[in-house]
């Protein structure tokens, strides 16, 4: 206790004044309290003399506490400057005259529209589009006859956005109230002709939208209620449900287009037409234009019907086969066949063939013995609903369906290009389907192969073929290396 007391003497402190907290430097943080309460802090002792205090330590800053401090201000962020846009001219859009090509620029086609044939590569008509726009852009009624990919697709669209853009809409007007109607035949025709409508339209701020059997109704009905709806691509069938029900009203048409007239003849589609037709304003209110690859008496007949006095335009069809299209016809029976089309797929590695057949059963049996065999295949006929064939032809088109099997509602508008080989499982019962089977290959300027398989069945239909063709196609043998029976694959 002696050295204890000795020590304490020596530093000049009492034992309270060893005890007592040493007061911290008051803190000056933001939101902090300066004048809080101390009762609960002990007492001090006395005041000790200034000489007996040692020198005290540097304050230590005392961070706040989190939630009572607040948030250090973040600094700004400019915003990253944005690529200037670059306003578009016609200037910028240089084709050439060529003699004997007709340009878009020989027309009077709004910027806009310019600006879009421009991104899709078009700089010169074909002939079916020279012919015809010459008629429709300045207001008459047309007939055009013209096989599938000669461009009559975009002939009549580009008369259709031209009117529309001319004419300003009516000021009172249904969602519901289409101002240009373009019907087809097939659903695969509509959502075709709806995609190149709407790379047509998309500087122009027009509204297309399809209609079509086997895909939700009520969707459809929401994109109708969401906007106004100036082009409107449709099947006859959905088309008069919509009407019907008072979802959608033809009194505005200005402009009305029936493609492959002569297809919705052989559907039976011509009574639904009529009807849909009787909803639209007189002819003499509104243009009209008719297309059809071929021109008989009843197309003919409909067209007077239809149309006034109307220009007609008519493509003299030099070769009515592709003349990039190979074309081959093995002599094979029936039991054959099979191993056939597999061999020549399997064997040559072949990535992108459509396979035609007449029947829905007989494109449902052989998709399926080509999955069973290994080979990546879908089917395409009027039994598959909508939803899986929209989804079965973009497979088809980016390449991850090797063998699409289809019936021929297929055979028409169906653009998709690389497709390397058309086979003809079964050789079609009318001459105009196998020039439009074999159509699907060798388009956008590449070489395509047609093979077609000709049993006891169905060879009589050559010669028609071939008096459709205008000439003669030798019959081939087919190597025996080609009919060996294919090898079952073992289960995984």
């Amino acid at each position: 206790m002696t050295v204890l007391k000795a020590l304490k003497k020596m530093f000049g402190k009492s034992e309270a004044e060893q005890l007592a907290p040493v007061p911290s430097a008051p803190s000056h943080a933001p939101g902090h309290r300066t004048d809080a309460p101390q009762a609960d802090r002990p007492a001090p002792a006395a005041a000790p003399k200034p000489e007996d205090i040692p020198a005290a330590p540097a304050p230590i800053a005392v961070e706040p506490a989190p939630s009572e401090a607040p948030k250090p201000a973040r600094p700004r962020r400019e915003p990253k400057p944005k690529a200037p846009v670059i306003p578009w001219k016609l200037e910028d859009f240089v084709v050439e005259p060529q003699e004997g090509k007709t340009r878009f620029h020989d027309f009077k086609l709004a910027p806009e529209l310019m600006h879009a044939i421009q991104d899709l590569g078009f700089p010169y008509c074909t002939p079916i589009q020279a012919q015809v726009l010459g008629f429709t852009l300045a207001g008459k009624d047309a007939i055009g006859r013209a096989q599938t990919g000669t461009g009559k697709t975009a002939a009549f669209l580009i008369s259709i956005i031209t009117q529309l853009l001319q004419t300003p809409p009516p000021k009172e007007r249904y969602m519901g109230e289409p101002r240009a109607l373009i019907i087809a035949p097939t659903r695969e025709l509509v959502v075709q002709i709806a995609k190149d409508a709407a790379d047509l339209t998309k500087y122009t701020g027009l509204n297309v939208m399809t209609f079509v059997g086997g895909m939700d109704f009520d969707k459809q009905l929401k994109h109708l209620e969401a906007r106004h709806c100036d082009i409107l691509v449709a099947t006859p069938g959905r088309l008069l449900d919509f009407n019907q029900r008072g979802d959608v009203h033809l009194d505005m048409v200005e402009v009305m287009v029936l493609d492959e007239a002569d297809r919705m003849l052989d559907m039976g589609f011509i009574p639904q037409v009529r009807q849909i037709i009787r909803q639209t304003p007189p002819k003499s209110e509104r243009q009209t234009l008719l297309f059809s690859a071929t021109f008989t008496e009843d197309v003919m007949n409909l067209a007077k019907q239809w149309t006034t006095d109307p220009a007609i335009v008519e493509i003299e069809i030099t070769n009515v086969a592709n003349e990039n299209v190979e074309q081959h016809i093995y002599a094979v029976a029936a039991a054959d066949k099979y191993k056939l089309l597999y061999n020549l797929v399997n064997d040559n590695g072949w990535e992108r063939v459509i396979v035609f057949a007449n029947r829905k059963d007989e494109v449902r049996r052989i998709e399926e013995r080509l999955v069973r065999d290994g080979i990546n295949a879908a089917q395409l006929s009027g039994d598959v609903p909508q939803h899986k064939r929209i989804k079965t032809l973009e497979g088809f088109r980016e390449g991850k369906i090797r063998v699409l099997v289809a019936t021929d509602v297929a055979g028409r508008g169906i653009h998709i290009d690389g497709i390397s080989h058309v086979i003809n499982f079964t050789l079609p019962e009318v001459p105009d389907d196998y020039v439009h089977r074999i159509g699907r290959t060798g388009r956008a300027g590449a070489d395509g192969v047609s093979i077609s398989f000709a049993g006891e069945d169905d060879s009589y239909q050559l010669p028609s073929i071939e008096e459709k063709l205008g000439r003669k196609i030798s019959c081939e043998t087919p190597p025996t290396h080609l009919l060996r029976a294919v090898e079952r694959k073992r289960p995984q």
